[in-house]
C-alpha cells in the first residue's frame, strides 16, 4: 500500500501500523509504500504480536490522519 492509501483507510487511522518491504523517501527518510502486516491501538501490543512473528525488520508508525508517519523505528537486526 502507498502512504497516501494508508492514511485514508478509516481502519488504519490512528492506529498503530507494522510495515514490512518498505520504500523509504531518500530525503526525510520517511515511509512512502509497503506491505501492512499488523496494526493496533496499543504500540506494546503490536511490538509484542511482531517480535513473535515471521516479520522481522518493519518499519512501526502511528496513522495520525496529516499524511506523514509519526514515528519510524529502526529494522530490528537479527
Amino acid at each position: 500500500m502507498t502512504w497516501d492509501e494508508i492514511c485514508t483507510s478509516a481502519a488504519l487511522r490512528g492506529r498503530w501500523v507494522a510495515m514490512n518491504d518498505c520504500s523509504f523517501d531518500e530525503t526525510t527518510g520517511r515511509a512512502t509504500a509497503g506491505l501492512v502486516v499488523d496494526s493496533d491501538d496499543d504500540l506494546a501490543e503490536l511490538c509484542s504480536r511482531i517480535r513473535d512473528s515471521e516479520w522481522s525488520n518493519c518499519a512501526i508508525v502511528l496513522v495520525d490522519g496529516s499524511g506523514m508517519p509519526a514515528r519510524r523505528s529502526a529494522p530490528r537486526l537479527n
